[in-house]
């Protein structure tokens, strides 16, 4: 037997957290004196100590570890449990990756002057024009370039001829933002007539009055855009008129740099 200061060295874990782990039922000593209430470890005790330090450097909580313990042996449960763990930490990864972007375009634009921070906004009107036209619901706002694919997929055959200029948008339909089950309509302008398909109508889309901001970067300057344009409308005497819509300039269809990306945020508007 080990006393808990020896087997604390050999493991590698403090005298505290292996009292938290026999107070949890993680790791508990194989004797306690009645007297001192002093703990001891076997040797063969070791092992579970080294697989609770990795299974907490992979990122488990102590109750997850507890659990594994109990099928550490039987490779293809372990293997199941380390899988899910895997996935987990990759979208974490993913979703840090976004948020570090977001501090990036942040304290870019604070580096810059108040000028170069600000967003050009201007009153605009769309004429009429015609637009092969495609609105589904999707899982997320980010997963519009689904709609994209299916547009392009069912119009392949067709040689559409885009208008000049062609103006590819996406319009959102919801009357509040969503997390999930978002309603997009996607339009790409285009000169002549043809017919419908399974998902894609022609259509000739109104003119329309609107407030926009054209930028160049990548998606995430978006909520900034969002407040200019919706910051001058309600300071320049406009109310909103419609959904709003962004416009691809330059999108990922023409370039995979996101900083190379010209977008055209708009919100439909007329005269209070």
């Amino acid at each position: 037997m080990l006393k808990i200061g020896d087997f604390s060295k050999l493991s590698r874990v403090s005298i505290r957290m292996l009292r938290h782990y026999d107070e949890i039922g993680l790791l508990t000593p194989i004797r306690v004196d009645p007297d001192s209430g002093y703990r001891y470890y076997g040797e063969d005790q070791l092992p579970t100590a080294f697989r609770i330090t990795a299974l907490k450097d992979m990122g488990f909580g102590l109750a997850a570890i507890g659990e594994i313990l109990t099928c550490y042996e039987e490779k293809d449960l372990l293997a199941r449990h380390l899988r899910l763990k895997q996935a987990e930490l990759r979208d974490l990864s993913r979703q840090t990756a976004y948020r570090l972007r977001l501090l990036d375009t942040a304290l870019e634009r604070l580096r810059k002057d108040d000028e170069t921070m600000k967003y050009d906004v201007t009153l605009k009107t769309f004429p009429e024009r015609y637009a092969a036209t495609l609105r589904m619901h999707i899982p997320n706002y980010e997963q519009e370039g689904m709609l994209w694919n299916i547009l392009m997929e069912e119009t392949a055959q067709m040689g559409l001829i885009p208008d000049d200029p062609c103006y590819c948008s996406a319009v959102f339909h919801d009357k509040e933002y969503k997390e999930s089950d978002v309603d997009v309509e996607v339009h790409m302008t285009v000169k002549g007539q043809y017919p419908d398909t399974s998902h894609v109508k022609f259509v000739t889309l109104p003119e329309v009055t609107v407030a926009s901001a054209i930028y160049k970067g990548s998606y995430e300057q978006m909520g900034a855009v969002m407040e200019a344009v919706t910051g001058w409308v309600t300071a320049n005497g406009y109310a909103f008129d419609g959904p709003a819509f962004n416009i691809y300039h330059v999108s990922p269809h023409e370039t995979s740099d996101p900083n190379e990306f010209v977008t055209e945020v708009c919100y439909p508007v007329k005269k209070k």
